[in-house]
């Protein structure tokens, strides 16, 4: 058997000598030192960096610890992409860079130099760097006092092309000699110019403004102390014994040692200048003055022009409303001279004993008072106020059993068409409302075409994004869109911003009550959509109603066949509390129930129904109005009658919107609610529909 190949043994020792001198060179560089390897990173392939090595100069010349392992994204999270980019074309090229940088992120600036490691295949740059901040700082330092330098020779320039320099000096600090000219000391009120070379500082400074002169001596000695430029403001007493304003601007230049060594400037009479600076500060108090004065006085107009905008804004409420009830005064009368003639005449004929035509007056009172319910349906939609019951509708069919009333309505000379896109969807909408609204604006399309023309009823979807949405006053997503178009007489661009504004009308006096697409725009906004009117004058309008989609089925409903006599027939042993403050409306209500074979109680506010109840404890069902008199409402009563009865059946009666008496929620199973004015057989059928459910 052969004897097994040994490799040679590695020499652990000389690698780990070979390093640990590696290292001790790094370390003997005093400059920041460190090898960076670029991997992949967020923007893709070699779009960050790690340190890999470093000495222990890195950390005091950026005072991070711990770098190594590191990459450029954990210490500057902000300048990373930079250095990488500075550091991968060193990579990329090859060649070599020296650069200066801020290192925002430790607070220094940095001097670096850096080169690839070859290969390039390693993807490493070697990185040599110092802390440079000091001698940055120190030569910011040296810019700026070039400028103030600058900055002062320039001032000097100018007050000397003026004439404004009224003296020069020059001070010898370590020799306390003062050189000034005979212009200092004249500005300065000396009167012994022959005493010029013998000036000290408290000479100098001896006829300065008493509240000046602490200042200035302190100014002058920071001066002294600090060096570079020297500015001041002072009043000095001069010969006339006047204050004179003077401004002093020089340099104090020091030596190696930091001690001062001269002191030269000039002075300038500032005096004209700061009375035109205490001028300037007059008038600008002066201004301010006056516009608090002006803001009171444009104050008080806007509030007089409020006030009168106010009494014109009530006004036009009173037009309106003047407006308003002149139609509406019109349109009851005409309804409530119908009911009171017709039953006038049904009695006549009762006391005649011919009673085969009291039908036909009594099927023209109800009638008439079916159009007044449908008014007051129109006053209440377009002050948002009716009571809606919105369930999953098939529009498409609605509008398909309104063909034949729509066009007796329109009459002959108009042709009706009703069109839709495919499978148009499903719509949660009041279905009586909804008619309303139609017939309405078939209505407002037949007296835009007097002579004749087209009207259309056009379905289709339509999905609204958030944009569109926003526009008309909706949240984005799915509606059905119903387009009543005429080809009439059109609306001008007034109009249309008019049309659905309360009381607009375009119709004379008694014609029009402007309620027609008030009550439209309030019928669609309560219903959670929109509607909106285009149309171009003799061009016609084109009218349309967004609705929101069903994704619920719509409810089959039961045929008045199949449904039988159950809403007219009732056990006897059923009783019903009614409660109505009303008493004509109570009567009618109790007898139509009493003729339906039902018990009933009755009683006109809810503390005697409370006290009915408590008589007889098997009540069955309360029907009561919503708007109740002297202390609870009627949902207020249900609730507490409930707390009794648990199983107490409900029908909530309502001539105006108290959803918020109803707690704003949808009627429970055993709940109903019926608006005023209504049909008999309705409000007797919805009782049985609770009673004696199918």
């Amino acid at each position: 058997m052969p004897a097994p190949v040994l490799e040679p043994e590695r020499a652990p020792a000389q690698d780990d000598a070979r390093e640990a001198g590696r290292q001790a060179l790094f370390e003997m560089i005093d400059d920041g030192f460190c090898i960076i390897q670029f991997i992949d990173g967020p923007d893709g392939p070699l779009s960050d960096y790690m340190h890999i090595e470093a000495n222990s100069g890195y950390e005091r010349h950026t005072g991070i610890k711990g770098i190594v392992g590191k990459t450029v994204f954990d210490v500057a999270p902000d300048d990373g992409r930079q250095w990488v980019k500075i550091y991968g074309d060193v990579l990329e090229h090859g060649a070599p860079i020296r650069f200066e940088r801020s290192f925002s992120e430790v607070g220094r600036f940095i001097e670096v130099s850096a080169r690839r490691v070859e290969p390039k295949s390693l993807g490493q740059v070697a990185v040599l760097f110092r802390d440079v901040t000091n001698r940055k700082r120190a030569e910011a330092e040296i810019r700026a006092s070039e400028k103030l330098a600058r900055e002062s020779e320039r001032r000097v320039g100018l007050a000397l092309e003026a004439g404004a320099i009224v003296g020069t000096w020059v001070w010898d600090v370590p020799r306390d000699v003062f050189t000034v000219d005979a212009a200092l000391a004249s500005a300065m009120g000396l009167r012994e110019v022959t005493e010029l070379g013998d000036l000290k500082l408290d000479d100098l400074v001896e006829n300065v403004h008493p509240e000046d002169k602490p200042r200035l001596i302190s100014d002058i000695e920071a001066a002294l102390r600090e060096g570079g430029s020297y500015f001041d403001q002072f009043r000095v007493l001069r010969e006339d014994r006047k204050y004179h304003w003077i401004e002093a601007s020089g340099r104090v230049e020091l030596n190696a040692h930091g001690k001062s060594e001269s002191f030269s400037g000039v002075l300038m009479d500032v005096s004209r200048r700061r009375e035109v600076e205490a001028e300037r500060d007059r008038v600008t108090a002066e201004l301010f003055r006056l516009n608090e004065t002006l803001e009171r006085r444009v104050s008080e107009q806007t509030a007089a022009l409020m006030a009168r905008e106010e009494e014109l804004r009530h006004a036009q409420k009173m037009e309106a409303v003047g407006q308003l009830t002149g139609g509406l005064a019109h349109d009851f009368n005409n309804l409530l001279a119908a009911v009171a003639g017709s039953v006038e005449m049904a009695g006549a004929r009762l006391s005649e004993r011919r009673l085969d035509e009291i039908g036909r007056y009594l099927s023209a009172a109800r009638n008439a008072t079916s159009r007044a319910a449908n008014l007051t349906q129109r006053l209440m939609a377009f002050a948002r106020k009716q009571t809606l019951a919105p369930r999953p509708t098939d529009v498409v069919k609605l509008c398909a059993g309104m063909v034949d009333l729509v066009q007796r309505t329109v009459g002959p000379h108009i042709e009706l068409r009703t069109t839709a896109d495919a499978t148009p969807w499903l719509s949660l909408v009041d279905q009586n409302q909804l008619e309303n609204a139609l017939l309405n604006l078939c209505i407002n399309a037949r007296d835009a075409m007097p002579e004749g023309g087209s009207l259309t009823i056009h379905l289709s979807n339509q999905s609204m994004a958030r944009t569109k949405a926003k526009s008309m006053g909706l949240e984005a997503g799915d509606y059905l869109r119903i387009r009543v178009s005429d080809t009439g007489s059109g609306m001008t661009a007034e109009q249309i911003d008019r049309a659905f504004e309360p009381f607009f009308t375009t119709k004379p006096m008694g014609e029009g009550t402007g309620l027609g697409l008030s009550m439209v725009y309030g019928f669609a906004q309560q219903s959670g959509g929109a509607a909106e009117i285009t149309s171009e004058v003799g061009a016609g309008t084109v009218v349309s109603l967004y609705l929101p989609r069903s994704f619920e089925a719509v409810e089959v409903e039961q045929d008045a066949e199949e449904r039988g006599d159950t809403e007219l027939a009732a056990a006897p042993e059923k009783t019903v509390l009614v409660v109505e403050d009303e008493v004509l409306v109570r009567m009618v209500v109790v007898d139509a129930l009493r003729d339906r074979g039902y018990s009933v109680l009755e009683a006109g506010t809810a503390a005697e129904a409370l006290e009915a109840l408590a008589r007889t404890p098997q009540v069955d069902l309360l029907l009561t109005d919503v708007g109740l008199p002297r202390g609870m409402n009627g949902r207020q009563l249900a609730e507490a009658a409930r707390a009794e009865l648990p199983g107490l059946k409900v029908v909530f009666v309502t001539g105006y919107d108290e959803s918020a008496a109803l707690g704003g929620e949808l009627p429970a199973a055993d709940v109903e609610i019926v608006q005023k004015p209504f049909d008999l057989d309705v409000l007797i059928g919805r009782v049985g529909e609770l009673i004696n459910p199918v």
